[in-house]
């Protein structure tokens, strides 16, 4: 089974973002929070199974100004590390 490649949060997983700029997400099953800044919740809430990388890089490129060269590479390494640490997945597809 091929997995999709449009990341997906965890549903169990708590974005809060009352912290001026800052976000936290916490994680009811670990107990575990995690910080967020602008651009990471920015990410995060385009992690619904409808966005690919590259799609969210291009909105990224409209909201934010002076994306460095390397930054697809830097979503790419934060939505692993969200992976990594269970917060986040892809759903797996039947085709």
């Amino acid at each position: 089974m091929p997995i999709n490649d449009k990341p997906i949060a965890n549903a169990s997983v708590i974005l809060r973002e009352d912290f001026d700029e800052l976000a936290v997400l916490f994680d009811p099953e670990t107990g575990i929070a995690h910080g967020m800044n602008p651009l990471s919740v920015f990410i995060w809430k385009r992690l619904d199974g409808n966005h690919n990388i590259d799609d969210i890089l291009e909105e990224l490129k409209i909201d934010f100004e002076d994306m460095p060269a390397e930054a697809k590479n830097e979503i790419t390494e934060f939505i692993k590390n969200l992976v990594e640490n269970g917060l986040a997945g892809y759903e797996v597809s039947n085709q």
